[in-house]
Order: C-alpha cells, then sequence, then structure tokens
C-alpha cells in the first residue's frame, strides 16, 4: 500500500511566552525570554527559584466550568491548544468523519500538582478528602482523552510518554497513523505542568537546573560556556496533521509537510547521551532517509539544546556527524533559550516553531548566547533572529532513559 503525504493544518500553542500561537511567536523572533521568579509555589526554600510559567492562563476560555476541577493543569493546557489547533485548521468532526480523526498527545510526568495536593490533604485528613476525579486529573492519557471527548474524535486515542521526546514522539506517531491509513486527521502534540515543590526540587537535587536566580531572563543559555542547566517550563503545543488528500478536499490551509520521523535508543545511560552523540546520530538520519531528503535540503534545526553542559556539545557533534560540511551552512537555534525546558510539551512546542519558521522564511534566534563555548561552534543564530527560506526544518527532541525523536517538515509546494 502507498504511504499517503501528511501535511499540517493547524496550530495551538500555550508557552511561558504567550498563549496562543500569535503571541508565543512574536515573543520568540523578537528575542523575549519568558523565564522569571517561581510564583505557583513559595519556593525560597529551594536551591532553584526560576522557572518558565504559563502567565494569565484562564481555563475556562477552553474548557466548561463545571469540568475543569476534574482535570490537572497539563490537561487544561492540553485541552487550550488543541482547541486553538482545531478552530485554526477549521476542522469540522461529524457525524460522518469522527471515527477517522484521532488524538496523540503525550505528557512526560503528568498529574504531579495533583499527587502533591491529595497527598497533603490525605495526611491531614484522611482519604475522604481525596478528589472522585484524583486519578483521571493525574493519568498522561487523560489529556488526549478529554481532547476526544470535547471534540467527538473517535479515531485512534493514544499518549506517549518518553519525557523530553514525549511531544515529538505523539506527532511522530500521529503521522505513522495517516501514514498507514488508520486514519485521516490527528490531533496531536505534548503538554506539561510539573512546575511544583517535588517537580523542582527532584531535578535541582539532580544538579539538572541552573541557579542563575538572580538573572532568570539569562539563566536559559544553550551553547554558551556559562550555561550552568536547564529552566524548567509549562506549557503545550498541539496540531492537526492531516492526510494530503483530506486538507485538499475540505479546501484547509496548509503550513508545512511533514515528511520524515526518525527514532532510536541510545542504550547507554538513564540521563547522560551517548559518548559522541551516537544515538542522536541514528535518529537524525533515520529522519532523513524516511523523508528521502537530500542533507543540503535541510536548512535549519530546532536542537534539543537544553542548556546542560554535555547535551549541547554531545549534540552539536551529533549534527556535524550527519550533515559533514553542511553542518556549518546550517541555522541551528535552540527555543529553550526563551522558554525553558517544557519537558513533555517541549516538543508539540518546537514543532511549531519548526513549521512558523518555514512558513515566514525566518529563524527565531538562540538568546543568552553571549561567550560560545567552544565545543560547540555551529551557526546558532545568537540572540537575534534571522531571515532565511527555509526548505525544510528538523526538530530534536533527546529525553531520559537515552530515547530519541526527529521530526523533518518541508515546505509544501502543492499535490
Amino acid at each position: 500500500m502507498e504511504q499517503r503525504r501528511v501535511v499540517i493544518t493547524g496550530l495551538g500553542l500555550v508557552t511561558p511566552l504567550g498563549i496562543g500561537v500569535e503571541a508565543s511567536w512574536k515573543a520568540a523572533i523578537e528575542g523575549i525570554p519568558g523565564i522569571g521568579h517561581i510564583t505557583q509555589f513559595d519556593a525560597s526554600a529551594l536551591p532553584v527559584r526560576i522557572a518558565g510559567e504559563v502567565k494569565g492562563f484562564d481555563p475556562a476560555l477552553y474548557i466548561e466550568a463545571k469540568e475543569i476541577k476534574k482535570m490537572d493543569r497539563f490537561i487544561h493546557f492540553a485541552m487550550a491548544a488543541a482547541t486553538m489547533a482545531v478552530e485554526d485548521s477549521g476542522l469540522k468532526i461529524t457525524n460522518e468523519n469522527a471515527e477517522r480523526v484521532g488524538v496523540f498527545i503525550g505528557a512526560g510526568m503528568g498529574g504531579l500538582p495533583a499527587i502533591e495536593h491529595y497527598h497533603k490533604a490525605y495526611l491531614e485528613k484522611g482519604h475522604k478528602r481525596i478528589s472522585p476525579f484524583f486519578i483521571p486529573m493525574l493519568i498522561i492519557n487523560l489529556a488526549s482523552g478529554n481532547v476526544s471527548i470535547k471534540f467527538g474524535a473517535k479515531g485512534p486515542n493514544s499518549a506517549a510518554v518518553t519525557a523530553c521526546a514525549t511531544g515529538t514522539h505523539s506527532i511522530g506517531d500521529a503521522f505513522r497513523i495517516i501514514e498507514r491509513g488508520d486514519a485521516d486527521v490527528m490531533i496531536a502534540g505534548g503538554t506539561e505542568s510539573v512546575i511544583t515543590p517535588l517537580g523542582v526540587g527532584g531535578f535541582a537535587v539532580m544538579k539538572a537546573l541552573s541557579t542563575r536566580n538572580d538573572e532568570p531572563e539569562k539563566a536559559s543559555r544553550p551553547f554558551d560556556a556559562e550555561r550552568d542547566g536547564f529552566v524548567m517550563g509549562e506549557g503545550a503545543g498541539v496540531i492537526i496533521l492531516e492526510s494530503l488528500e483530506n486538507a485538499i478536499q475540505r479546501g484547509a490551509k496548509i503550513y508545512a509537510e511533514i515528511v520524515g520521523y526518525g527514532m532510536s535508543s541510545d542504550a547507554y545511560h538513564i540521563t547522560t547521551p551517548a559518548p559522541d552523540g551516537e544515538g542522536a546520530v541514528r535518529c537524525m538520519r533515520a529522519a532523513l532517509k524516511d523523508g528521502g531528503v537530500e542533507l543540503g535540503k535541510v536548512d535549519y534545526i530546532n536542537a534539543h539544546g537544553t542548556s546542560t553542559k554535555y547535551g549541547d556539545e554531545l549534540e552539536t557533534t551529533a549534527i556535524k556527524t550527519v550533515f559533514g560540511q553542511h553542518a556549518y551552512e546550517l541555522c541551528v537555534s535552540s527555543t529553550k533559550s526563551m522558554t525553558g525546558h517544557l519537558l513533555g510539551a517541549a516538543g508539540g512546542v518546537e514543532t511549531i516553531f519548526s513549521i512558523l519558521s518555514i512558513c515566514h522564511g525566518v529563524v527565531p534566534p538562540t538568546i543568552n548566547l553571549d561567550n560560545p563555548d567552544p565545543e560547540c561552534d555551529l551557526d546558532y543564530v545568537p540572540n537575534r533572529a534571522i531571515q532565511r527560506d527555509i526548505e525544510c526544518a528538523m526538530s530534536n527532541s533527546f529525553g531520559f532513559g537515552g530515547t530519541n525523536a526527529c521530526l523533518l517538515f518541508r515546505k509544501y509546494r502543492g499535490a
């Protein structure tokens, strides 16, 4: 059976840069950081007191009032981003097409805020103070479940849980579902909200987070010699993937075509990337092979680029291994320099930034790149966005456990 072409027809974003695609993209292009001091709880006792929080979010704009309390914040974000994406796409889900529309939205850690809240309630006042909605609040696939219920999408319904690669795997797996003909449309992406005492404290004791508490806006600095760890963020990125045939049939606008998806495992260490980034190398090569794309056609890579010492160096090494001399002609940027690391939501958000870079011919910058690490010697688009015609963009995500995911997008040039 011939594999079907798949395009992107709708986008939805909730990020520390803003609520909605327009606000988030504008801030990213202008290099405005979304990092600040933590306000969601008292972090004064922690060594890390900064994060990329979503500000001014009102779930009532996207969810019925009586349903809000049944969902944790990561589900609220997923519902919002999915609503934006569906509306943007002009997709109408009816009795006739419902079984051909699916949902694939994952999270890395799920309902940690609910776990912390109700554990405290249990210890203080017993089990009767636990909400009957506690379990559905925390289960990761309830992001997909609630989105499918809201829109009546009766097709494939699933969720990836692959740490920092979650959003990318969710979109890639949704791409495969359409490609092989098991659905015509998929609502897919990633979501996360775990800026909590345990979430921040847990990463802090791993020494994974930046402690630049006095300059939060400068704390996330991928590829910079003075980087000292990543900054936690939260949010969601959801897209509408659609078979080209279906998109044309209903006259949908098309942002870009998704052409390649790669997966690999380091099989090396639970947190440290494999030597020379060899797992990332295999992942990027798999995406390029899957898309049948020549190295020279790739103009931009939205890097995993978390602002950790080994991660940034090894991703740079991997890009040079895959692309050879062309690596020095590529634009490589990390939008995590502005958003922080959105964990399970990162791949969904960065997919959208990659797609928008193709649509607008603009590469978002890596901000705070003031003193480049000598080991990181590519063009990371330091501090200012640049204009560039982009034929193909790649988005990388590499997660704890050595799980790697890579997506490849191409400018849509017609059927």
